[in-house]
């Protein structure tokens, strides 16, 4: 059994900065791809950041330059540190890991989301 939990969200101001966080636990032996993706209402679940277990990064245009992603291998934890946040980023994120079992099976696990509100 696998599982992602997310945390960090919550209500924030235009401008200022909220860093997410997911941390994997269960019967892991090793993760390789984490992501967070973001879903708005109303539209579709889309990318929002990507890195590898090599730690090569892709990110959504929208958010080049503002959100970081990264991840800490010991912890198990993914990372998403969001800068300059507008209205447009207000969503629920979702963190998405590529996982392999310690029974060798790879599978894509998500955690349940958390929610990120950017309102004055």
């Amino acid at each position: 059994q696998v599982q992602l939990v997310e945390s960090g969200g919550g209500l924030v101001q235009p401008g200022g900065s909220l860093r997410l966080s997911c941390v994997a636990s269960g019967s892991i032996f090793s993760i390789n791809t984490e992501a967070w993706y973001r879903q708005a209402p109303g539209k579709q679940r889309e990318l929002v950041a990507r890195i590898t277990s090599g730690g090569t990064t892709t990110y959504d245009d929208s958010v080049k330059g503002r959100f970081t992603i990264s991840r800490d291998n010991a912890k198990n934890t993914v990372y998403l540190q969001m800068n300059s946040l507008n209205p447009e980023d207000t969503a629920v994120y979702y963190c998405s890991a590529t996982i392999t079992h310690i029974s060798r099976s790879v599978a894509n696990y998500w955690g349940r989301g958390t929610q990120v509100t950017v309102s004055s």
